[in-house]
């Protein structure tokens, strides 16, 4: 485990719901470098399923996703039992992206192109709590 791990004393898990490969290679090499475990997925195809199994501590969602778009894909997770208390931070470049955020439920939201120390800051928020 990294040495600047200073969000927990185990491992956080962080899922990533993008179609961008950049974007997903990108966050995953932050995270890990936070010292989180991360878990990506290019579609939101069986999204409640996928995060059952993993169980994160934290999910970053994408707008535009095959299968089901992010707001919804949102509003399903928000309203599963056992899933909905795990934050969701929507993360798009859409100009709208706050107003997307509150209509899908997340938690908070990151417009991209990001900063990496807005992310980092961001992340190391939710993580924390």
């Amino acid at each position: 485990m990294p040495e600047n791990n200073d969000l927990a004393t185990r491992p956080r898990k962080v899922f990533i719901f993008d179609d961008n490969l950049e974007i997903l290679e990108l966050c995953t090499e932050i995270l890990e470098d936070l010292g989180c475990t991360v878990r990506t997925s290019p579609t939101t195809n069986a999204v409640e399923t996928q995060l059952e199994e993993y169980q994160p501590d934290l999910i970053l969602m994408d707008n535009w996703l095959p299968d089901l778009p992010g707001v919804e894909a949102t509003r399903l997770i928000k309203s599963n039992e056992t899933l909905r208390n795990i934050p969701v931070i929507y993360f798009s470049a859409n100009s709208d992206i706050e107003s997307l955020a509150r209509r899908a439920g997340a938690d908070d939201y990151l417009a991209k192109p990001f900063d990496v120390d807005h992310f980092e800051t961001m992340v190391k928020k939710y993580l924390s709590k």
